[in-house]
């Protein structure tokens, strides 16, 4: 599980590139247009030229993209990164080219520029990464990003590996626990019981578990896991039989051995990043447009249901993070019973059916307190508007599993199956909501939610989000 600094610094990596493809094309742009006074191809004024770029660069950051270039994998290795970049580069021309051809649109003023282009585009490219690694290195220096990690293992392979990341400086880790025989570090505690050692997880602020052998027993192996997926850290294994994992199932190699890291999620790196600034342009925007909207429901929220207009409830969201989520309030409560659980207050109403019902299914099919105009909201959805406010806050995300009540988490869900939901935001949206929404069932849901975590695309989302305004203009499932 990536930490905020790698997020951050995947974000970084993004901005710098986005900043040398502009420089690289303006400096490119004066170089021959302007300082040099030979005849033009084309007369393209500089607005003209900057604009076309501006315009390309999201399809040129897509490329590398593909090229894993924001991949942990790729840069922290100089050489590796720079062989993405001249790819990159070189792809990055060939599609301004290809852009030109097919609009039958003059790009380049002149051959030069598109020359000068490519060769500043690469050394930019080279340069503002080679300044955010040396940003990062003096971070790390001064404690800052430093990913804490335990070795689970013993012998050669564990020895190696604390030898390849005690230099935390260079390496980025800083090894605070050790569990098993063998191997030493000078700085790091030790355990020689595994489920100690597992315990010790939130106290030791663990990032990531390195497990460099497997244990003979399967069971160990799997509480190793479920911990690490449970407590939503990292971790990463050297295989016993390298053999068994040749070809694409080998991420990465670490002070000679294979290492292969577990993700409950493809939700990270730069796809997080690209998946969060989206929830903000689009949260935001749709708040400005839908303004007269909100503001007449607030009117007749004050008519017809007299008395608060925003319904605060408690959620849980990412890494088991506790939030309330906002709504247009729909429901008229007992007096004294406001913040009480829904199955006292049938209590109180005397309404025992409908107790027993929340208790199972955390709703019920018709429920007494809703008002008409309550009933009219959740009909048409626009209950869910304020949820836009939880989005930009970073509570929720546009599309992902949906926010779980903290006793329904207890009560419905393994502790694996929760930890694995809670890799993620919770959405606003989500595939079981276009999938029938309250005609699925529990368990459907449950697999519905499982299935979008560990297959996360952003086309994904995008389909999803398409569909929803279709399930919502048809009205379908809604309760």
């Amino acid at each position: 599980m990536p930490t905020k600094t790698v997020r951050l610094y995947t974000l970084a990596l993004v901005l710098s590139d986005i900043f040398a493809i502009l420089l690289a094309f303006t400096a490119a742009y004066i170089l021959r247009v302007q300082l040099d006074n030979r005849p033009l191809i084309s007369s393209i004024s500089s607005y003209e030229f900057f604009r076309i770029f501006i315009i390309l660069t999201p399809f040129w950051l897509l490329t590398f993209v593909s090229l894993d270039m924001y991949a942990p994998r790729v840069y922290q290795k100089r050489l590796t990164e720079i062989g993405k970049v001249f790819v990159g580069s070189f792809l990055g021309i060939l599609l301004v080219l290809g852009f030109s051809f097919l609009t039958d649109m003059p790009v380049f003023p002149a051959r030069l520029v598109a020359v000068y282009a490519a060769i500043l585009v690469f050394i930019l490219l080279i340069a503002g990464r080679e300044v955010l690694r040396q940003a990062r290195s003096i971070a790390f220096r001064y404690g800052r990003g430093i990913q804490r990690v335990m070795i689970v293992g013993s012998g050669t392979a564990a020895q190696d590996i604390i030898r390849n990341l005690r230099d935390t400086e260079n390496s980025g880790y800083n090894i605070v626990a050790i569990c098993g025989t063998g191997a030493s570090h000078p700085k790091a505690r030790k355990f020689t019981n595994l489920q100690n050692a597992l315990d010790s997880l939130e106290e030791l602020d663990i990032d990531t578990i390195i497990q460099t052998e497997m244990f003979d027993e399967v069971t160990q192996n799997r509480l190793v896991f479920e911990t690490a997926v449970c407590s939503h850290v990292g971790y990463s294994f050297i295989p016993g039989e390298v053999e068994f994992y040749s070809g694409s199932n080998v991420a990465d190699v670490l002070g000679g051995y294979p290492i292969i890291s577990v993700s409950q999620t493809p939700l990270l790196g730069w796809g997080e990043v690209v998946k969060r600034v989206f929830d903000i342009c689009v949260s935001l925007l749709m708040i400005i447009v839908l303004s007269p909207i909100f503001i007449v429901l607030i009117i007749l929220q004050k008519i017809f249901n007299p008395g608060k207009i925003i319904y605060p409830h408690e959620r849980v969201t990412k890494k088991g993070r506790h939030f309330n989520v906002y709504k247009f309030r729909s429901m008229k409560r007992k007096k004294g019973y406001e913040n009480a659980l829904a199955s006292d207050e049938f209590r109180a109403m005397g309404r025992e059916d409908l107790a027993k019902e929340y208790e199972k299914n955390y709703k019920v099919e018709n429920d007494p307190r809703i008002t008409p105009f309550g009933n009219f909201l959740r009909r048409s959805s626009l209950d869910e508007l304020p949820q836009l406010i939880n989005i930009l806050r970073g509570d929720l995300s546009l599309v992902g599993p949906r926010p779980l009540i903290p006793s329904e988490l207890d009560a419905k869900y393994s502790k694996q199956r929760g930890a694995s939901l809670l890799s993620v935001r919770s959405g606003l949206t989500g595939l079981w909501q276009v999938s029938g929404r309250s005609d699925v069932t529990d368990e459907q849901r449950i697999q519905l939610e499982l299935y979008y975590v560990q297959n996360w695309s952003f086309i994904m989302d995008i389909k999803i989000l398409v569909k929803t305004l279709g399930v919502v203009l048809r009205r379908s499932g809604a309760q």
